[in-house]
């Protein structure tokens, strides 16, 4: 019989500050909780969705309440008991975890994943002044980081592009403007960004009016982030996207994001498995999910000034489990 030994919130600080369209981060706010079967000991944790009214608090509190009532505790049954979301998520990942420990199976093979290899990692330039953007750039350019994905806002953003290329003339470049273009050209933005190197837009339009979406003509693959959780949100957005976001907090554990991933790729579509601000313990099933995705952005713990201890190692541009 499978029980909740502990849940709680734990803070992390940002190392510096993490800046989108929305607002800065100084540090983060997650829930993490352990499901013992008795021997074995798994562990998880969840970032809150912040934007979608989840605090870590109100996560730890569905996690207590879910383990006391009177069902299984299983990774099925939380796709019919628990909202999607990191509540959900924490608890999902640490039954994988107690899994893993009660079997002796690793992840990716209790879960039919490729056995799990070192991936080039997203690193996230914060929205800031053009100037600020083109220093971040180089910095992370000359710690080794080939792929930058930068947060942008709707003004000025190609000048924040612009300056981006130059501190970083050889780096890939993904951008996010976290719903914000809705004043955008789309059409034009999308061609000039082209020219300046990116490969890929993500959240240009915010979620709900997908159909802001309809017949623009983009040299460049739009990818749904907030306007896509589950396997569910699937055939609602393909007509419009041509990539998803696969984010374990949103979907709400691994569980549901094999089967999004699943949806996504039946449909054509391209994937980015992505995170929130996290430690290594959130990213832990991310990282297995994220060696069947076209690009990877699992730099969550790499933005914190202190990750837990044994956590993932970033070394050129790359994420690899520890040892």
């Amino acid at each position: 019989m499978i029980s909740l030994k502990t849940v709680r919130v734990e803070r992390f600080a940002v190392n510096g500050s993490f800046i989108i369209s929305r607002g800065a981060k100084t540090d983060v706010d997650v829930v993490y909780c352990e499901v013992t079967d008795g021997t074995h000991v798994g562990c998880g944790e969840g970032t809150p969705i912040y934007y979608e009214g989840e605090t870590a608090e109100l996560c730890a509190e569905a996690i207590d309440m879910r383990c006391k009532q009177n069902r299984a505790i299983s990774r099925e049954d939380l796709l019919k008991s628990m909202m999607e979301g990191a509540a959900r998520n924490a608890l999902d990942a640490a039954l994988w975890d107690l899994e893993v420990k009660a079997t002796g199976k690793p992840l990716w093979q209790l879960a039919s994943l490729p056995e799990p290899k070192p991936l080039v990692t997203a690193y996230t330039i914060s929205l800031n002044e053009p100037e600020v953007m083109k220093a971040d750039a180089k910095k992370a350019a000359s710690k080794g980081f080939p792929l930058l994905k930068l947060k942008l806002n709707g003004e000025d953003d190609l000048l924040r592009v612009a300056a981006v290329r130059i501190g970083a003339p050889d780096a890939r470049l993904i951008v996010d403007a976290n719903e914000a273009w809705a004043e955008v050209d789309l059409e034009e933005m999308a061609g000039a960004l082209k020219k300046l190197g990116v490969e890929l837009i993500e959240q240009p339009v915010e979620a709900g009016f997908e159909e802001d979406l309809d017949g623009v003509s983009s040299p460049l693959p739009f990818c749904a982030d907030e306007s896509c959780h589950v396997a569910e949100d699937i055939e609602r957005i393909a007509g419009t996207f041509q990539a998803v976001n696969i984010k374990l907090d949103k979907a709400g554990g691994l569980t549901e994001a094999l089967r999004l991933n699943a949806a996504a790729k039946a449909r054509g579509l391209k994937t980015v498995v992505g995170c929130m601000l996290s430690t290594s313990l959130g990213i832990h099933p991310a990282f297995h999910l994220a060696q069947t995705a076209d690009w990877v952005d699992l730099d969550g713990p790499a933005l914190l000034k202190k990750d837990r201890a044994g956590g993932f190692v970033y070394k050129d541009g790359m994420i690899s489990l520890p040892g």
